[in-house]
């Protein structure tokens, strides 16, 4: 009985660090891959860079951006910040 009271604390701080850590990052690591997932021709994402540009191309693991209308480059999925929503 005392053994048991003895780790209850320890119990009791892993259950807060798993509901208040663990699990929010689990839920927005799965959010981010289903968009990179639904990512598709013509959609504006936002880089890890902090550049602004269209998709041209889904591939297996990269991307195909356009920076502009002459400048054509190839990204990795991982390098997609989140998706760009125009405000106006």
């Amino acid at each position: 009985m005392e053994m048991i009271s003895q780790l209850l604390p320890f119990v009791f701080l892993i259950a807060i660090m798993y509901f208040v850590i663990i699990r929010p990052q689990q839920k927005e690591a799965k959010a981010k891959k289903e968009m990179i997932e639904s990512l598709k021709k013509g959609d504006k994402v936002i880089t890890n860079g902090g550049f602004i540009v269209v998709i041209s191309k889904v591939e297996e693991e990269f991307l195909s951006v356009k920076l502009n209308d002459d400048v054509i480059s190839k990204i990795t999925k991982d390098s997609i910040a989140k998706k760009y929503e125009d405000e106006a």
